[in-house]
């Protein structure tokens, strides 16, 4: 709750001529300075449940289609015979595969995010998933390994308009909820992660595992169908979901230049309230309005006298000295948003993205590899259930924590805090490493530092949650939110593009070459994490919500 100190202004009657003797002084009245009054707590305001719904089922699509493949795409790539029988090639392709999905969405997620400020969100929402359902069922009858490629690039096109979700989350809740309704992105994300991978590994090849599909040419010929035909019916049921529940968040109103209505409203709304007494005349009031650097600059207003009919509406006509304010707010370019205030956090944002990214190709990759060359030697099996429990627990962990840890902290403290668990989880790999190759095999020892090493990763959730608050709070206005966030979803597709990459192929190097006796790739990832966390530095120390008393 965030307490609001009133004032009120204090009236006492001014002698008339009769008591004072004096000539030329009529009756009048006197306006003291105002005077504080208790502080009002403002509640915080419920989410609304069924709008949050929809918006995190959207938030699905994007973990879902992007790794439901990792499980067959290496067996995909051979039959094509793209690799001409080499073995060693396949993870070249694969790689494209795989980061062509983030480019390509990169590229696009920009675009998503003008064309929702200027024809809505729910429009560009809707267009996204219903060919993201089509581009789902091209890949599973995609033979030849150009129309793979194809298909994912079309994937990630489609994909990215998962920047308006979070624009439309910062537009369902205020600076009272907001902390609680970003904390279950994160959340989504893990379970889409999770997701992706079982549909992936359990569905595919249908005809070699059940009865039901065996002398059947269709999926015989086509064994990666099903489990692509199940994410496609995710997105068309994400599709009708939102047509006929969601609500636009942009609403398109006809606007009078140079007046702005001020309605009465409550008085526990410190966002939305502006107390204007009718009648007034003043030379200045100052009315925040946002600049395009994303801080409040107050705005010269001429209060004009309002008659009485006025009065009883609760409401008076505002001139303001200055229009420049309406022409920001009706053109908004992509300079609008090249400023500091925007630019650092999306900044940190690319840096999250990519740490965390080189986690989860490190992850399967340092666990799959046997002892003898400082892995684990898990399998597939095995990794996927260390994944899916850590993924779920951390999730709900975010739901329960991180209102408060963010209530408490604030967003610069709780970012940093969270953000440096990354470091712990990276310098795990190599313990973990040597106190398995010691014992010559998994001991209880290692099973301890996996749970540790999970648990400073489930920690470093809360980055997600904090840098989305920053992004959506540092849109210089309510139109260049969209634009904001797609600025923002294009650095993390880019970085994301870029990361799988890097990771495997410097883990690669490291082993192949022995370099720092095979922990190279760690310590490399441990000093660019570092490098994210002197980025933090330019983030602002407050919120523009979190600075109202």
């Amino acid at each position: 709750m965030a307490e609001v100190a009133q004032f009120h202004p204090v009236t006492e009657p001014v002698p008339t001529e009769e008591s004072r003797g004096g000539e030329g002084l009529v009756g009048a009245t006197l306006i003291s300075p105002p005077l504080p009054l208790a502080p009002i707590r403002v509640e915080e305001t419920p989410l609304p449940k069924l709008q949050l719904f929809i918006l995190l089922y959207l938030q699905l699509a994007e973990p879902i289609t992007s790794t439901v493949i990792y499980p067959f795409v290496n067996q995909l790539v051979r039959e094509t015979g793209i690799t001409g029988g080499d073995e060693r090639k396949t993870g070249y392709f694969a790689g494209l595969v795989e980061s062509c999905f983030y480019a390509v969405e990169a590229i696009c997620v920009l675009q998503w995010g003008r064309a929702s400020d200027r024809i809505g969100r729910k429009p560009v929402l809707l267009g996204g998933l219903l060919g993201l359902t089509l581009s789902m069922i091209g890949f599973g009858v995609s033979r030849q390994y150009w129309a793979i490629i194809l298909s994912r690039c079309a994937e990630g096109a489609l994909n990215g308009n998962i920047g308006v979700t979070k624009s439309m989350m910062a537009e369902i809740t205020d600076h009272t909820n907001r902390a609680r309704g970003f904390a279950f992105l994160p959340m989504i994300w893990s379970v889409g992660g999770t997701l992706g991978p079982v549909i992936g590994g359990v569905f595919a090849r249908p005809a070699d595992r059940w009865p039901g599909f065996r002398g059947s040419a269709f999926w015989q010929s086509y064994p990666y169908f099903l489990p692509c035909i199940i994410v496609a019916c995710i997105s068309i049921s994400a599709f009708i979901l939102a047509s006929l529940g969601l609500k636009e968040t942009l609403p398109r109103h006809p606007r009078q230049k140079g007046k702005v209505e001020v309605p009465e409203l409550p008085t526990t709304d410190i966002e939305k309230r502006a107390i204007v007494q009718p009648g007034e005349t003043l030379s200045t009031t100052n009315v925040d309005e946002p600049n395009t650097c994303g801080s409040s600059i107050p705005q010269p207003l001429i209060l004009q006298e309002a008659d009485n009919d006025a009065s009883k509406k609760g409401k008076v006509d505002v001139v303001v000295a200055s229009t420049a304010v309406d022409a920001d707010e009706d053109t908004v370019g992509i300079r609008s948003i090249l400023v500091p205030r925007v630019l650092y956090p999306i900044l940190n944002y690319g840096f999250v993205a990519l740490v965390d990214q080189s986690v989860t190709v490190l992850v399967p990759l340092m666990y799959s590899t046997s002892i003898e060359l400082g892995g684990l030697g898990f399998e597939s099996f095995t990794i996927g259930l260390v994944q899916g429990i850590g993924g779920f627990v951390g999730g709900f962990i975010q739901i329960l924590t991180f209102p408060y840890l963010h209530r408490k902290l604030g967003s610069k403290k709780l970012y940093i805090a969270s953000y440096t668990m990354y470091i712990i989880v990276f310098a795990m790999f190599p313990l973990i490493s040597f106190v398995t190759k010691r014992a010559g095999r998994v001991t209880g020892a290692t099973w301890g530092l996996v749970v540790l090493q999970y648990a400073a990763y489930v920690a470093s959730y809360m980055t997600w949650g904090c840098i989305f608050i920053y992004i959506s709070d540092a849109a210089p206005n309510k139109k260049a939110l969209g634009l904001t966030n797609g600025l923002a979803q294009t650095t993390a597709s880019t970085v994301r593009a870029i990361a799988p990459s890097l990771a495997s192929s410097l883990f690669s190097a490291t082993l192949e070459h022995h370099l720092a006796a095979g922990t190279l790739v760690y310590w490399v990832l441990c000093g660019i994490t570092l490098v994210g966390l002197v980025a933090t530095r330019w983030l602002p120390t407050r919120l523009r919500t979190e600075g109202v008393p």
